[in-house]
């Protein structure tokens, strides 16, 4: 696609700063090559624009995240990817929770208020990542990895025009774009530069994982299910990767995390041990992976986009990943961001317009999601998932928003609306118990914790 660009006014820039050669033109510049960087990258160059993507990293790098979920398979089919990803994948067909008798229930997405997707994979994040990274560059992105975005400047009207970067032999790039997305995940490069990066004032909580081998897995079809636990001090996760690893974790409250002594291994397991049937399935595993821990899990921006700019993925919003709903809401984010990029391209006058549409597309379908987070280590919602019933259909519609169907279905929401008003008079008939928690709760969420070890730019 042929372009024609005024040059911007670069001694106009808030930041202003000699101009580094070579200077590289570009329709679109994306900062960060994991999965909402590689789809928008991906969906843009296919639409015609020029697109250059800077990844920080070399491929593969390690990165959490490891379960997909159901609502991602019709995004890769669009990309092109999903041969790949069945390629390097574990098929995951539910997830289960346990009973209070013993035993587990199976949430099985087949079984979904208006299912569009039967299943979803479980994926080592260092393949997936590459292997988006590298389909978009087949699909004609530029795609750089171990060069590092260093700084951005703004012209007079607030739009990026000059964006200076590092290479890892040293040298300096700048690149002139006519559009910037920030996919940089955790980092969040834009949000914080630009001061808008925040924890989330609702929700406060830290983890430590690490990969094993050797883990039992679910029998039969349950195999590749993802296993969610409660413990005391949060909730842990086994999530079965395809080449006999278990991803396993606890995401703890930080006044919990704080006790930690050093030993980050040690203190994993006895927080696992406290959970039966999770020592059970444990015991004899082998550790294959560095323990890591990661704080100031739940973050948000304050905006999501602003002249020439938007934020996709992490780089956005993050929230506690209780249902796998990372991977998919940055894609899906980056999905809807690729047609407010090419809009506000062809034509100016509607970017504003269109980045305030899909925001709150956005949000109102992130919130669904917060809903349940927020409450999820309650008694209460420990009780209605533990006894699941099907009035109305209200269980097929857990199972859509375990799925990630909560943007696009009004019978789903509705029915999650529905099952609002039983939570509420669940609570009431154990409020003593659920007041508590309630307090608990919101009391961690003003909590601080310092020791991230993955991402240290976090708030």
């Amino acid at each position: 696609m042929t372009t024609h660009r005024a040059q911007p006014d670069v001694s106009a820039s808030h930041d202003a700063a000699p101009e580094t050669p070579p200077c590289i033109e570009t329709d679109v510049l994306v900062i960060g090559g994991g999965p909402a960087g590689s789809t928008i990258a991906t969906l843009l160059a296919r639409k015609g624009w020029q697109v250059t993507m800077l990844e920080k990293d070399r491929h593969p790098r390690f990165h959490i995240g490891e379960s997909l979920l159901p609502m991602n398979m019709p995004i890769l089919e669009r990309l092109g990817a999903l041969e790949k990803v069945d390629a390097i994948g574990m098929r995951k067909l539910g997830a289960d929770f346990p009973r209070d008798e013993g035993g587990y229930n199976t949430f099985d997405f087949a079984n979904a208020l208006d299912a569009k997707f039967p299943h979803a994979y479980h994926v080592k994040r260092e393949q997936f990542d590459q292997v988006l990274f590298e389909h978009a560059r087949e699909n004609g992105v530029d795609a750089r990895e171990q060069v590092k975005v260093e700084r951005v400047e703004f012209d007079a009207g607030d739009r990026p025009s000059l964006v200076h970067a590092q290479a890892a032999d040293g040298n300096t790039l700048a690149f002139r774009p006519r559009y910037v997305v920030d996919a940089s995940g955790r980092d969040a490069f834009l949000g914080g530069k630009l001061k808008l990066k925040r924890k989330n004032p609702r929700h406060q909580s830290a983890a430590v994982f690490s990969h094993y081998r050797g883990v039992e897995r679910r029998p039969g079809r349950d195999a590749g299910n993802v296993s969610i636990y409660r413990h005391e001090h949060g909730w842990a996760w086994l999530i079965p990767l395809a080449d006999g690893d278990m991803s396993v974790g606890a995401v703890c409250y930080p006044d919990y995390l704080k006790t930690r002594k050093g030993d980050s291994e040690g203190f994993l397991l006895r927080t696992l041990e406290a959970i039966p049937e999770v020592k059970r399935r444990m015991e004899g595993a082998q550790r294959v992976a560095p323990v890591h821990v990661t704080g100031n899990y739940a973050y948000e921006c304050t905006r999501m986009s602003g002249p020439g700019w938007l934020l996709v993925g992490d780089a956005w919003n993050f929230v506690d990943p209780m249902f796998s709903s990372g991977v998919y809401l940055g894609m899906h984010g980056a999905e809807q961001g690729a047609e407010v990029v090419d809009g506000a391209l062809r034509d100016p006058a509607c970017e504003a317009r269109l980045q305030r549409d899909t925001e709150r597309r956005l949000v109102d379908g992130l919130d669904e999601f917060k809903w349940f987070i927020y409450r999820f280590t309650s008694p209460t919602m420990k009780h209605l998932f533990a006894n699941p019933q099907n009035y109305l259909k209200i269980e097929q519609a857990v199972v859509a928003m375990l799925a990630g169907d909560v943007f696009d279905s009004p019978r789903v929401r509705r029915r999650l609306r529905m099952f609002r008003v039983l939570y509420a008079v669940a609570s009431l008939a154990m409020a003593p118990r659920a007041l508590r928690d309630w307090w608990h709760r919101r009391r961690q969420a003003r909590a601080d914790f310092d020791g991230d070890s993955l991402q240290a730019g976090n708030p």
